[in-house]
């Protein structure tokens, strides 16, 4: 009889061995929200297919529901904090919608919350051969996740890096293409399926009855990051800006500035002074703009764009009039058109942008090339001026001096050193 017993014990064991069955959904967010939007992609669908898969599992009274994971995610162009932020309230958003259709014990639920997804980013560019020089992005990503890891000393800003790869296209393609594939939740869920016990009779009835099988904790998961401020758009630089030497000569001026990528800018400036004093014979009057490109260099900026060494060229248009009482000088011809008045010079020029606040630097730049254009030397006499001369200028020597009050513009274009250190 005891024999009969214990084969019948195996038997009902081998009966009851458990099948895990894993069911998961993904749920996708529009940039910087976490709302759950059911007309967003395929989200609506996602749901219902879950939500079914849910009842089912409850009808089942063999079906139980052992573990649920909830992992929130966000794409890498906002700041760690934002994207930790936006991680946890979108894995609550999803369990929230859900939490009233499973039970599961507090020890199987966890969350799992991932700030900038660099694991499935890589995942992505792995897939994605469109990706431009996939082979330089995808071991930049490789470094950054073991520099996250702990396995490899950090190097700056990954998302600078990944930004500046390449002049930036590699990014503006993921930033279109995948990004919005890691702006997402998603649930997992863990089914454990338990035949009916089997009982077998032995000599003299005796029943067996197993345990249910205990639940596994899982530990949740948090990947941390260093703290980096961004913002949520396109990275754009550009600057307005005004010379300071020339505001105090009474020269009131304006420039603008574009970043090109590559370390490449172009920018403009113009002036317009136009101060006269008939009684006294005295002209103060300047107009006139220049166009420059120019080339960035030094760690400065590396690490930000408009920031540090730069050289460049530049072209020059102005006239003038000046006279104090005295000898006069007109540039260009009197009461032609606006061309015929113009001198123009071109040059080369060496200059230094420095952070002095989160949104404004102070640049230095001092050029030296050739100035040329037609002049004329008159005298004022009994209330008229005369004409003395007409001459031709040739210079060559400095013709570019600036110390600039530069307001930086655009997404991403603040600094983090100096007044605006984070």
């Amino acid at each position: 009889m005891r024999k009969v017993t214990f084969i019948s014990f195996l038997a009902v064991a081998g009966c009851l061995s458990a099948a895990v069955i894993n069911d998961s959904v993904k749920i996708h967010f529009r940039q910087s929200r976490s709302n759950l939007d059911l007309e967003f992609k395929d989200n609506r669908e996602a749901l219902r297919r879950i939500s079914d898969s849910l009842s089912t599992s409850y009808a089942d009274s063999m079906l139980t529901l052992r573990s649920v994971n909830v992992v929130g995610g966000a794409s890498p162009e906002g700041s760690v904090a934002i994207n930790r932020r936006l991680s946890e309230k979108r894995a609550q958003v999803l369990f929230d919608y859900f939490s009233d259709s499973f039970s599961v014990a507090d020890s199987a639920l966890t969350f799992s919350y991932l700030g900038r997804d660099w694991n499935g980013l890589l995942e992505l560019v792995e897939q994605d051969e469109k990706v431009p020089y996939r082979e330089d992005v995808l071991r930049l990503v490789r470094n950054i996740i073991a520099e996250q890891e702990g396995s490899r000393p950090k190097s700056g800003d990954p998302l600078r890096r990944l930004k500046q790869l390449r002049g930036g296209k590699p990014y503006l393609y993921m930033y279109r293409e995948l990004f919005p594939a890691l702006r997402a939740s998603t649930l997992l869920l863990s089914y454990e399926r338990v035949p009916s016990p089997v009982y077998i009779e032995p000599e003299e009835p005796e029943q067996v009855y197993i345990e249910p099988v205990d639940t596994v904790e899982v530990d949740t998961v948090v990947v941390d990051t260093a703290v980096v401020e961004e913002k949520h758009c396109r990275p754009f630089y550009m600057d307005i800006r005004t010379n300071m030497l020339y505001d105090a000569a009474a020269v009131p001026n304006i420039g603008v500035e574009f970043y090109l990528g590559k370390n490449m800018s172009v920018g403009a400036n113009w002036q317009y002074a136009w101060w006269k004093t008939d009684r006294r014979h005295r002209y103060w009057r300047a107009y006139g703009g220049d166009v420059n490109v120019r080339w960035w260099f030094g760690s400065a900026a590396h690490e930000k764009p408009l920031t540090g060494h730069h050289l460049g060229v530049y072209g020059q248009i102005l006239t003038y009039d000046f006279e104090w009482g005295g000898k006069g000088y007109l540039g260009g011809k009197p009461g032609g058109t606006l061309w015929d008045k113009m001198n123009w010079g071109v040059g080369i020029e060496y200059g230094y942008s420095l952070p002095v606040a989160k949104h404004f630097n102070i640049d230095f730049t001092f050029g030296v090339g050739y100035l040329t254009g037609e002049y004329q030397e008159y005298r004022p006499v009994d209330g008229c001026y005369v004409w003395q001369a007409t001459k031709q200028r040739h210079w060559f020597g400095p013709t570019k001096a600036e110390i600039s009050l530069v307001w930086l513009i655009g997404c991403d274009n603040y600094n983090r050193k100096k007044g605006g250190e984070k």
